[in-house]
This record gives C-alpha cells, sequence and structure tokens, in this order.
C-alpha cells in the first residue's frame, strides 16, 4: 500500500526563502544535509533540477493555506465510506496497471536511513541531525535483546529483522537485500494489496531464504503478524501511514510498536503539509480536514511534525528524530517550480 509519489506540477509562489511551515519549530524544520544544493539567488532557480531545504516565505504559507480551504469541503459520509469499504479493490487495481514501471530506486534510503545498512552504527557519520548519543541502531546489541517467541517463524534464526510496511512493489525491500549482507538479516515486507505482494514474489531478486512477503491490512489493529511481538530490530514506514484513515492511524502504530524489540525503531517518511501533492487536488476530493482521494480511489493524508510525535509518543515511543524535507524541484523544459514538503521521523522504543 506504497502511496504513489509522482511529481506533478502546481505553481506555489515564488522560490524565495522565508520562515517555516507552522506545526513545526524552527530548529526541527531545518534540515542540515540531504543535499548541499542551496538556492541563494531566486533568479537562479532554473540551473538545477532541484534544491535543498528551501524555506517559503509568510506569504507561500497564506497561500497555500488558502488553496487548501478553498478545497476543503468533505464528500458526503456515503461516498467516503464507499472510499472506506473499496480501498483493497483500489490498491490492487493500481499495482494491476503499473506493475512494476511507477516507482523509482531510492537514491537516499541509507543515506536517511542507515539503520538498513550493514553495521548501521559504524554509518553515523552520514547521519544528518545531531541524534541523541547511541541513537542508531547497532546490530550487534540487538541481536541480543528482544523477548523473542521460541516458535518457529519465517526468519526465526535470523539475528537482525526488519520489517516495510507498505512495501508496493519492493522499491525498499529488493535495494535493501542488495546493500545489507550480513548473514544474520532477515527482511519481511507486507502490503495490503494482494497485486503488490505477488509481484514482490515474482521479482527474480526475492530471496525467500532472506526475505518474507505477506498480505497485511496496517488498519487492522487486531490482526494476527506471522512475526511475534518483540522480534523486530527495525519497522520501515515510507509514503504508507498517510495512506491509512486518521482514525485508524492511533492503534496501527500501536500496533506496529508491539513488534519491536527493546531499542528497535520506526523510521518514517511521508507527506507533509501543504506539499506540492495536497495543493494540486481539485474540489470534490477531499474527505477530511487534510485527507483527500486521488482520481485512482486511493487515499492520502498530509502530516505536520507534531501529529506524528504524538502518535508515536501515545504508542510509547521516544524520538529520535523528527524533521521537514523542503524541496523545491524545477521542470527547467516548462519553467515550473514544484515546491515537496516531506516528514521523516525516527521513533524508538525504549530498551
Amino acid at each position: 500500500m506504497e502511496a504513489p509519489c509522482a511529481v506533478d506540477a502546481v505553481a506555489a509562489g515564488s522560490s524565495e526563502t522565508g520562515h517555516s511551515l507552522s506545526g513545526s519549530s524552527s530548529a526541527e524544520s531545518r534540515r542540515p544535509q540531504f543535499g548541499t544544493r542551496f538556492l541563494t539567488d531566486p533568479k537562479q532557480v532554473f540551473q538545477h533540477n532541484a534544491w535543498d531545504n528551501v524555506e517559503w516565505t509568510d506569504e507561500q504559507e497564506e497561500a497555500a493555506k488558502r488553496k487548501v480551504s478553498e478545497n476543503s469541503y468533505p464528500l458526503p459520509a456515503e461516498k467516503q465510506e464507499e472510499y472506506d469499504s473499496r480501498a483493497n479493490e483500489y490498491w490492487n487495481e493500481f499495482y494491476t496497471i503499473h506493475e512494476n514501471r511507477f516507482f523509482k530506486d531510492r537514491h537516499w534510503l541509507f543515506t536517511e536511513f542507515p539503520e538498513l545498512a550493514p553495521q548501521c552504527s559504524v554509518l553515523n557519520h552520514t547521519s544528518h541531525i545531531d541524534e541523541p548519543q547511541g541513537s542508531n541502531l547497532d546490530q550487534n546489541r540487538c541481536r541480543d535483546s528482544g523477548a523473542e517467541d521460541s516458535r518457529d517463524f519465517p526468519g526465526s534464526s535470523a539475528s537482525y529483522r526488519i520489517l516495510e510496511v507498505g512495501c508496493g512493489v519492493g522499491n525498499t525491500v529488493f535495494p535493501i537485500l542488495k546493500t545489507n549482507n550480513d548473514p544474520g538479516l532477515f527482511v519481511y515486507c507486507c502490503d495490503f494489496s494482494s497485486t503488490a505482494v505477488e509481484l514482490v514474489k515474482n521479482n527474480p531478486e526475492y530471496d525467500p531464504g532472506r526475505c518474507f512477503a505477506f498480505v497485511q491490512d496496517l488498519s487492522d489493529a487486531d490482526a494476527s503478524y506471522p512475526i511475534p511481538d518483540g522480534s523486530l530490530d527495525v519497522i520501515v514506514l515510507i509514503f504508507v501511514l498517510s495512506a491509512l484513515h486518521p482514525d485508524k492511524m492511533q492503534a496501527s502504530i500501536r500496533r506496529l510498536a508491539r513488534l519491536l524489540k527493546p531499542g528497535g525503531m520506526i523510521l518514517l517518511r511521508d507527506y507533509g503539509r501543504y506539499d506540492m501533492a495536497q495543493l494540486r487536488f481539485k474540489k470534490g476530493r477531499c474527505l477530511s480536514e487534510n485527507f483527500y482521494v486521488r482520481g485512482d480511489g486511493t487515499r492520502v493524508y498530509f502530516f505536520t511534525q507534531d501529529e506524528l510525535h504524538e502518535l508515536f509518543t501515545r504508542a510509547e515511543l521516544e524520538k529520535v528524530q523528527n524533521l521537514v524535507d523542503r524541496r523545491l524541484q524545477v521542470n527547467r523544459g516548462k519553467q515550473l517550480t514544484m515546491y515537496r514538503v516531506w516528514i521523516q521521523c525516527k521513533y524508538k522504543k525504549a530498551s
């Protein structure tokens, strides 16, 4: 149930730098790295395809708020129920149409989440914020921690376990398997769409000895997982939590937290408030505040840092990282600017 992340153009104001978006502190909203291409002269905006850490002016933010407010009238309850009850159908249809052609490789994956790479504890030099001492997972430590079930389950003999929820066609799973050669590694991946899971299993890079793909409804907090509680070192949520109904998010995060070992971590990257994708929605697509339905029937929510922090801390997880990634993408051929707002989080289970 990996949410679509295609790039579409939207007019979102000028390209001048300015103040941070609301819903986040100025310190947390600043992102020291990911790239080092900074737009200091607005006249040079079309010199490159993308700019890093682009902040908005007050005027841009107000324009975004107005745009969202104009299109915020919710659809009738019966129509909302239809999108909820047919969610599985819409996602299966999405993957049937697009298969593995829709998503691109995530070149940023191990830069942003060194916890997914081998011997992640030695990769502190790639971390992009001043994290608390010991916040990166040490795989050797993780191998010895956790109250695991004695029963046999896929990957039961592994010493380091990663689960990606909402794996889509495997754009995170397969890079992990190719990059992380730790012999003790086992990767689980699940998706709401059975079509997506079959695409993962049929991929020639799928190795049942190192990976287990299964169908799972993240929004069903009562559903069982093929993994015992307290057995995972890392859970990955990349553009997936936003696809859930907001009323189901808290219970879903609580359920995932139970799967973590003490010291285990949830890694999240998702849509931020006033992202270009939110501003492009027209009237008749709003389900509730900041929650929309796309033309293909799939749904998406746009977060603030505070909302995500509350979801994780209510699940008794501790903050390691919660920041905004603001980027300005440029279509030089069409002379269009496209403002992206993503939120990245790392929250840890107490040791």
